[in-house]
């Protein structure tokens, strides 16, 4: 069962990425991070209750959490700085460039916190695990390659440094995960964290709108919208569930959950008709391949 789950939110994962990309496309980027977090906020708000008034309505499941205390605030608030950083730059990456180039690059992020534990933790790496960070590489070399032409540079395009940007906090939250969650409940963090983006993001949209007075882009409808906080709260619904099953394996379904790349790449070619689609394959063959050599690497 916790293997369906792992593909069920891969699948999640990578309809997802089509929905930001969809929302974004006439839209501003904080408006939808901050309709985003609001909507993220409204799901998980009755765990958040329940666990801060110790109503037990979820009592017996994984949705059953303790009341935060102030070192966990203090936590989860700064995942809460990274995270949201790691998305207004990926937010701004996907709005500007086809999809199929982002959703490679961002798999590539197993590869940067198996490097960042390497520095951080002192882990040491194996045969197979240096093939998958070489292969990813080579991967991402290709790309750059199919990028040109396209028109984007990967040196110089500054959406493709939002997107390395957005990587890299990526990463970053990973390696953090891995202190936090020693200590705190998956769900709780999950909880608290959307609701703290959301009162970031609603000072920064203030602000904007502020400044920018009757010049404020205004929010255009469409159902992705909604769907960006739905399809990420199932895909990491599924994942925490997927986890709690005694005989899952986080090297498994962490490997399963990349293969997102392959729904959003299948969805950048049939729904937004983009270009050069041969190549960008061959190139995220690599990063799956890639992927594999990491997980057996970690057996």
């Amino acid at each position: 069962m916790w293997l369906i789950l792992a593909f069920i939110s891969a699948a999640l994962l990578g309809f997802y990425d089509v929905a930001k990309k969809q929302a974004l496309r006439q839209n501003a980027v904080p408006n939808i991070l901050l309709l985003n977090t609001l909507l993220s906020s409204l799901i998980f708000l009755p765990v958040i209750i329940s666990g801060e008034f110790s109503l037990g309505w979820f009592s017996g499941t994984i949705f059953d959490i303790d009341s935060a205390s102030p070192r966990a605030h203090l936590l989860i608030f700064i995942k809460s700085l990274i995270v949201l950083s790691s998305w207004a730059f990926g937010y701004m990456g996907i709005k500007h460039l086809p999809i199929t180039l982002v959703g490679p690059i961002n798999a590539t992020r197993p590869v940067i916190v198996l490097l960042g534990a390497m520095l951080l933790f002192s882990e040491r790496l194996n045969a197979l695990q240096w093939t998958g960070v070489a292969l990813a590489l080579v991967s991402i070399f290709l790309l750059s390659r199919a990028g040109k032409k396209e028109g984007i540079d990967f040196k110089n395009n500054r959406w493709i440094l939002c997107v390395v940007a957005a990587a890299l906090l990526g990463a970053a939250s990973g390696l953090y995960d891995r202190y936090i969650m020693r200590e705190l409940p998956p769900l709780m963090v999950q909880g608290w964290f959307n609701i703290y983006q959301a009162a970031i993001m609603a000072i920064i949209v203030t602000v904007i709108a502020l400044h920018q007075g009757k010049n404020a882009t205004p929010v255009k409808w469409t159902w992705a919208i909604p769907m960006i906080s739905i399809l990420l709260s199932g895909a990491d619904l599924a994942y925490f569930v997927a986890l709690s099953n005694e005989d899952s394996m986080l090297a498994i379904v962490s490997m399963i959950r990349r293969s997102s790349v392959v729904v959003s790449f299948a969805c950048g070619a049939v729904v937004f008709h983009e270009k050069n689609l041969r190549a960008k394959a061959i190139d995220m063959a690599f990063i799956l391949i890639g992927m594999i050599f990491l997980w057996l690497g970690s057996q």
